[in-house]
C-alpha cells in the first residue's frame, strides 16, 4: 500500500483546509499509483465549467510497453468531486492568495483517493521559520534519544 506525497506542500503553503476527491484514471495507472510510482510535484487542481480537474500531475503506465502509443503521463485527470465541493473549491480558486494543492494519493478500501488542500502561499520569512522549527525539533529529539 503505498502512497504518493507531495512533500514540498507543508513547506511551501500554509494549510487552510483538506478534501477527499475520486479521480478518474485508466487501469494501468491504478497500478502505477499502487505501486508508489508518481509524482505530484508541481501539480494543482482547477475547476473549471461546473468540473474540477487535477493538472501537472505525473503517472506513468505501470508497464509502459503495453500503454497505448498516445499515451501521456501528464495529461489532465477529472475529479470526483460532488458540485457542492466543486463549488466550494471554485471559490477559493477565485479568491485572491489561495491555491489548490493535490497532497497525496491513497488506497481507502479498494478505491484511490486523492487528497486535496485549499492553501496559502508562505513568504520567505515563513519558510525561514518553518526551517527553524524543524532543526529545533531535531535537536530536542536527538538530545532526548541520546539520554
Amino acid at each position: 500500500m503505498a502512497t504518493v506525497q507531495n512533500k514540498k506542500v507543508g513547506f511551501d503553503y500554509t494549510i487552510l483546509e483538506e478534501i477527499e476527491a475520486g479521480m478518474e484514471l485508466f487501469g494501468y495507472e491504478v497500478k502505477s499509483l499502487r505501486a508508489g510510482h508518481g509524482s505530484l510535484k508541481g501539480a494543482r487542481v482547477v475547476a473549471r465549467g461546473g468540473e474540477a480537474y487535477l493538472v501537472g500531475a505525473t503517472i506513468p503506465a505501470f508497464q509502459p510497453a503495453n500503454a497505448p502509443k498516445s499515451y501521456d503521463p501528464e495529461r489532465t485527470r477529472k475529479l470526483l468531486l460532488s458540485t457542492k465541493e466543486i463549488a466550494y473549491v471554485a471559490s477559493a480558486e477565485g479568491e485572491k492568495g489561495l491555491t489548490i494543492v493535490p497532497i497525496k494519493v491513497y488506497n481507502k478500501g479498494r478505491n484511490l483517493k486523492l487528497l486535496i488542500a485549499i492553501a496559502k502561499g508562505k513568504k520567505v520569512q515563513d519558510k525561514r521559520q518553518s526551517i527553524k522549527a524543524r532543526d529545533e525539533k531535531r535537536n530536542i529529539d536527538r538530545t532526548l534519544k541520546s539520554k
